[in-house]
């Protein structure tokens, strides 16, 4: 909605252009009068008019007056002066501070209404054009924070062009020319924390964004370091810091009660060791996350986490919440300065307990896990992905060597069932011997569950098989035979045999015959031929063959005893 100021110090002008104008033709809602130039700017500062109608000599404000102020102070306002003076000094006055027409008194309708069409038009494309630029730089001001941070992830994740992004950075102001020197500061976001990523409405984009504003609050005014987000991690928070790089635990510490004041919530900081931009940032960066991976667990109230420099074996020297160093002896263990139990001390006891499905074995055996894990007083994030992978490759190991061909679709099950029932992250700022020896639990449950539901169908299969045989062995079997007929493989039919009988199928068939035979010769009138026949061979020569070899005598000298 467009609205129009008249200013005359002569009240018939100001009612003869409200009379001329067309105003709702021209998209103009509201218009109201000035009696000279003094009054008009109070009204503009009130009134906000897009357009301008005035006279150029009144006695209250001279016209070039109020044109001057309308152009410092009101630049985008149309103006159209009309005037009883045909001066050529006011038309080029009127032209140079902006004006869209002069016109002459007394005012012609066509003339007034052609001179505000055209101020309307004129003010209309300007507002487009202006809104459209605002539109760009809101747009650019928008991308821009994304740019920075696409150039700074680049410093550490791809080298080769990080000299490139460094050189952008300090043309943009981001990174200062002094700085060489620098130290890496990594933060993971708590993928576990529900409850912050409900308070953010589990948008990630607007917690990082929070995340970043609170650490750049304590390094932007001081143009001593930048918080960004990682692009190629979606829940790192990346901190570069220069000068008094010394005091960079100390300011991890300042974030962090920063971030509790706000948020009620504090980061576990990892530190790569000081070194010049940017060729230093990938090895830094590998120490900071290494830094996070052997924090001890079971210190939930320490923060801030650096390897030790001074170590040859590169422990994790360990920071409290104000960025001192730790000294007690779990700290140093915490990248494995005491031995780390390993799975091989209880996978035993899981394998006794799994083949038992007994649940009271089972709970005994997940809590030796936990206890011998806990048994030292440090618990790692790389520690708990070691083991996980450790009871993961022996649930693998045990389906494999108890089922055999069967382990393909047994373990696509498991797996199946896994996106239920994941482990806790090895990357929790919290951790819960329970919730780690309940997982445990589960996994031998299951494991227990379907190794028993397989066997008993195995069980069940087998027995079908052997009882087709006893009831079949006349005719001609073979191993291919029976595994087509039952669907399972040769391998199987023979592994069982094995198993259950400690003799191949071919050693079983033959057994059988030969038992059934020898029933037969309690029958002094069969022959030995029909014998033979009866029981499953065409041959009584090799009748007599396979029998002396199991019986160790031949048919004529068994039933002639």
């Amino acid at each position: 909605m467009m609205r129009a100021l008249i200013v005359d110090d002569e009240a018939r002008v100001r009612k003869a252009v409200r009379l001329l104008v067309d105003w709702e033709k021209h998209g103009i809602r509201e218009v109201t009068e000035a009696g000279g130039g003094n009054e008009a700017i109070g009204i503009i500062q009130s009134f906000g008019p897009q357009l301008v109608i005035m006279d150029m000599m009144m006695e209250s404000g001279h016209g070039l007056e109020l044109m001057a102020w309308v152009r410092e102070h009101a630049g985008n306002i149309k103006f159209i002066v009309v005037s009883g003076h045909d001066d050529f000094d006011f038309v080029r006055s009127t032209v140079r501070h902006g004006g869209i027409d002069y016109i002459l008194k007394p005012i012609e309708p066509e003339a007034i209404n052609a001179a505000v069409a055209k101020a309307v038009e004129q003010w209309r494309r300007e507002e487009r054009e202006r809104l459209e630029q605002q539109q760009k730089s809101i747009r650019l001001n928008e991308f821009k924070p994304v740019y920075d941070e696409k150039l700074l992830s680049s410093l550490i994740d791809d080298p080769g062009s990080a000299d490139v992004s460094l050189r952008r950075l300090r043309q943009e102001g981001v990174i200062p020319e002094e700085a060489g020197l620098c130290r890496l500061l990594l933060a993971r976001i708590d993928a576990g924390d529900a409850s912050l990523q409900q308070r953010f409405g589990h948008n990630r984009e607007l917690l990082h964004f929070a995340l970043v504003n609170i650490c750049n609050e304590f390094l932007l005014p001081s143009r001593s370091g930048i918080a960004f987000k990682h692009w190629r991690a979606p829940r790192e928070i990346l901190l570069l810091v220069w000068g008094d790089l010394e005091r960079a635990a100390e300011r991890a510490a300042q974030i962090n009660q920063g971030l509790h004041r706000t948020l009620e919530r504090r980061l576990h900081f990892g530190l790569g060791s000081a070194g010049e931009l940017p060729l230093s940032l990938p090895r830094q960066y590998a120490e900071a996350a290494a830094a996070l991976q052997r924090r001890n667990l079971l210190e939930p109230d320490r923060y801030i986490h650096e390897l030790n420099a001074g170590k040859a074996d590169g422990h994790a020297m360990v920071m409290d919440g104000r960025g001192t160093a730790a000294n007690a002896p779990a700290a140093a263990s915490a990248a494995g300065g005491y031995p780390s139990p390993t799975f091989v001390k209880v996978q035993e006891d899981w394998k006794l307990a799994v083949r038992s499905a007994d649940p009271g074995q089972i709970a005994a055996a997940s809590r030796k896990w936990i206890d011998e894990l806990c048994r030292l007083g440090t618990v790692t994030p790389e520690m708990l992905a070691a083991w996980t992978a450790d009871i993961l490759s022996f649930r693998s190991g045990m389906i494999r060597e108890t089922l055999g061909e069967k382990t393909e679709s047994v373990l696509t099950e498991l797996e199946r069932d896994d996106a239920g029932h994941a482990p806790p992250s090895a990357d929790s700022y919290t951790f819960s011997r329970y919730a780690w020896s309940d997982w445990a639990e589960h996994v031998m449950t299951r494991l227990a569950e379907v190794i028993s539901r397989q066997q008993a169908r195995d069980r069940s299969t087998f027995a079908d098989i052997v009882k087709y045989i006893e009831q079949n062995y006349q005719s001609d079997l073979s191993l291919q035979d029976i595994a087509s007929r039952f669907y399972v493989s040769r391998e199987y039919v023979s592994r069982k045999f094995k198993q259950d009988y400690g003799i191949n199928f071919s050693d079983y068939l033959g057994k059988y015959r030969i038992d059934k035979a020898k029933l037969l010769m309690l029958n002094p009138h069969l022959k030995l031929q029909d014998i033979a026949e009866m029981v499953g061979f065409h041959d009584v020569k090799y009748f007599s063959k396979v029998f002396k070899k199991q019986v160790g005598q031949s048919p004529r000298e068994y039933r002639g005893k």
